[in-house]
């Protein structure tokens, strides 16, 4: 009985610490929010600007929507705070889960965590600087003749967010190969053999998660793979060190 209650008041305080940091969480994004939203218009001029420098002359973009020239900015500003905070939620993540993990396991997870950040901000950077000016460079330039192009903000945004989000994910693929490959769910020389399914699926996911033209479709499809192969060169490294550790070299699980 004692077992039991034990057991019950440490998933309680699991519970109330899993609360704890969840609220730490949304507080930082709110409080990003508030510091950021006097600028939501010029963060919003900012990540449009690519596509406003391949509008033609004298044309501008247009929001056919009442609430538009206040909601777009104001959903633009809460994706950027979340983006802005997302070190502090992955911390807070990591002291979660932290305590159950043994020393070698942190020596592998601690990379791990920042790698994750800084691959995720070099996904949105690559979306914005790369990608952005050749997908729209590519449909500002295909409209039949006569037809005026001029863009709708909201539907702007919700394009540049998909593009986003795509490429802010597939840059995390690293990080999920040397996953999986920790985890033993796969051996770095299993994957290697997948390498030419893997492709396939890098184009099919990019085929979904992009906007319906070859260019931003492709500009996804490779990075992944490379990407892909990049998980594969590092996971070997933690096989070794595995391997290493199933031998009977000293580790420190202190």
């Amino acid at each position: 009985m004692s077992e039991l209650n034990d057991a019950s008041q440490s998933l309680i305080g699991h519970l109330t610490e899993l609360r704890d940091r969840l609220l730490r969480c949304v507080l930082a994004i709110l409080l990003v929010f508030i510091c950021l939203f006097a600028f939501a218009n010029d963060i919003y001029a900012f990540v449009s600007e690519p596509l406003r420098t391949l509008l033609p002359a004298g044309t501008t973009m247009i929001a056919t929507d009442v609430a538009s020239p206040f909601l777009t900015p104001f959903k633009l500003t809460l994706v950027a705070s979340l983006a802005v905070a997302m070190p502090y939620v992955l911390f807070q993540a990591w002291g979660f889960i932290a305590p159950g993990m043994y020393q070698h396991e942190k020596r592998i997870a601690i990379p791990m965590f920042i790698s994750s950040v800084l691959l995720f901000y070099a996904g949105l950077a690559f979306a914005y600087y790369v990608v952005f000016p050749l997908v729209f460079g590519f449909f500002s330039a295909v409209g039949p003749e006569g037809v005026a192009y001029t863009p709708d903000i909201a539907r702007f945004l919700d394009i540049a967010l998909k593009l986003f989000f795509a490429f802010g994910i597939a840059f995390e693929i690293p990080v999920a190969t040397m996953l999986l490959i920790w985890a033993g769910v796969a051996e770095p020389r299993a994957l290697a053999e997948k390498r030419p399914y893997v492709i396939v699926v890098c184009f099919i996911v990019g085929m979904f998660l992009t906007p319906p033209d070859v260019i931003s479709q492709a500009l996804l499809a490779i990075p992944m793979w490379l990407l892909f192969e990049l998980g594969l060169f590092f996971g070997r490294f933690i096989q070794k060190d595995k391997a290493a550790a199933a031998n009977g070299d000293p580790v420190n699980d202190e």
